[in-house]
């Protein structure tokens, strides 16, 4: 979760919204890592969760992942946990809970809808003071 904290910071120094995300493959290898890109792009899908998914399956010459770890540090929204169902990421660690955009535990609860093709493992709450931190004092300092 390190390392996405990382991705996210960056992001919010670019004026994103400071989410990251960085997967990982079975022997513990980053294979990609990313943070919001959204107004940079000029791209609405451009969020850290999918820009990584992009890049893995780039680099890894596969629209699956199996057998790869999702870190974020926000609850992906319903576009994000859609992705990582498609992708069939094994399992996903998230920071920071999203009661308002959430996808996974909050809204949609993408995973657990019947029309959701894969189901990752999920462990939420992980480093979640300084996830969550990153996005109060992000948006407080545009108030």
């Amino acid at each position: 979760m390190g390392a996405a904290l990382d991705e996210a910071r960056k992001a919010g120094a670019r004026g994103e919204v400071p989410v990251g995300a960085v997967l990982v493959d079975a022997r513990g290898n980053v294979v990609a890592r990313a943070g919001n890109r959204t107004r940079e792009l000029s791209d609405p899908t451009a969020h850290a969760e999918v820009l990584v998914i992009r890049e893995a399956c780039a680099k890894l010459g596969s629209e699956r992942l199996l057998g790869c770890d999702l870190y974020v540090t926000l609850e992906p929204c319903a576009m994000c946990a859609a992705a990582i169902s498609a992708a069939r990421i094994s399992r996903l660690y998230y920071g920071a809970e999203d009661a308002k955009s959430g996808g996974v535990a909050h809204g949609a609860r993408v995973f657990t809808h019947k029309q959701s093709h894969h189901m990752p493992e999920v462990y939420s709450g992980i480093s979640s003071d300084a996830c969550a931190a990153l996005l109060t004092d992000f948006f407080a300092s545009r108030r």
